[in-house]
């Protein structure tokens, strides 16, 4: 498919949509400054948590914990993780919609997602469609690699007891720094561009059932988890489900190609040195490059070399040895458009 389209972060295994999700290690750092949440009779987990309490505090438990005064409007205030708030703090409910080809709305305090599918299963059974991901004014959300200070999206989806495979494309993102940590996203209403290849003797399913987990922030952070029900062999013909997935492939990085690409040069100094191949006239504007399972990366920073276009892309832990071979995603941006495509270890 065009663009990047890549399984859910590397090889990780697919989040479940469940009453309460235990971060692995990696993740604590990314989850620490989410909000609790309040707890409803009807949806589980459904609106952040409100009570009277000191300025730049949080509740945990009945007692106000103070945190980090943000020094901007739009920054967020790093906390220190609790091994029982991300318990506290999911937005978990199910979005069932009618027999469509989309999902129900599942709706949060910073916007709205739901899943759309368009056309039916092609003949190897893969399915097209696009998470729909709408963000109020002033709220952000994380590309495959976000950085530090966020979690990535992720996409399972099954029929019945049996999984379908899903590939994610993301958008070019654009990079932030909100004073704790740089990261990447998206701070508009975003289309990720989804194919799932369905598991055989499902190619029309009644319905699928899909998992979302994501994160979206203001000058707070609320994770995300959904799920979204949807019966893709419903309403293929949907002129606005098409517009929407249309868009959503229509938006992604073009696929690197000979003389607009990256490629690693080196290994030094812990860091990985990425030389950018450019069109005649076009200007590199940034690189943004996903880290593995085993394998964290800092910000890519320009590196002067006379007329060529480098990158220094900081190595977060040392790099171990059966990472060699291993495959980076990337996307380049430049003043001419954008590719993705994978970086080689050496």
């Amino acid at each position: 498919m065009p663009g990047m389209a890549m399984r859910n972060w590397s090889s990780r295994k697919p989040l479940r949509a469940a009453p309460f999700f235990l971060p692995s290690r990696s993740m604590t750092g990314r989850l620490s400054r989410f909000r609790p949440m309040r707890k409803t009779s009807s949806t589980g987990f459904s609106a952040p948590l409100r009570r009277s309490r000191p300025p730049h505090a949080i509740m945990m438990g009945r007692r106000a914990v103070r945190v980090a005064k943000p020094r901007a409007a739009h920054h967020i205030p790093p906390m220190r993780f609790s091994a029982f708030l991300p318990c506290l703090c999911l937005a978990v409910l199910p979005a069932f919609g009618a027999q469509a080809a989309s999902s129900g709305w599942h709706h949060v305090e910073g916007g709205s997602i739901r899943v759309v599918t368009s056309g039916r299963p092609d003949a190897a059974g893969h399915l097209r469609g696009a998470l729909e991901i709408r963000l109020k004014p002033g709220w952000k959300t994380y590309w495959l690699d976000p950085g530090a200070s966020g979690v990535p999206p992720t996409f399972a989806a099954a029929v019945g007891a049996k999984e379908a495979a899903v590939e994610i494309g993301f958008p070019a993102p654009r990079r932030f720094d909100d004073g704790y940590a740089p990261w990447a996203g998206y701070d508009h209403p975003v289309s990720l561009a989804l194919t799932l290849a369905l598991p055989d003797g499902a190619a029309a399913p009644a319905r699928l059932q899909a998992s979302v987990f994501l994160g979206v922030c203001e000058t707070i952070c609320i994770p995300v988890q959904a799920t979204l029900s949807f019966d893709p062999g419903a309403g293929t013909d949907d002129p606005e489900h098409a517009a929407v997935v249309e868009g959503a492939f229509a938006a992604l990085p073009e696929p690197a190609r000979p003389g607009f690409s990256a490629r690693v040069v080196e290994v030094v100094d812990g860091a990985v040195v990425v030389e950018a191949a450019l069109p005649e006239g076009a200007r590199a504007l940034d690189l943004f490059v996903a880290g593995t399972q085993t394998l964290a990366l800092g910000a890519p920073e320009r590196a002067a070399d006379g007329s060529r276009t480098l990158f220094r892309v900081p190595l977060s832990t040392h790099l171990p040895a059966r990472a060699a071979g291993e495959e980076l995603a990337y996307t380049l941006v430049t003043d001419a458009g954008a590719v993705s495509g994978r970086l080689k270890l050496p």
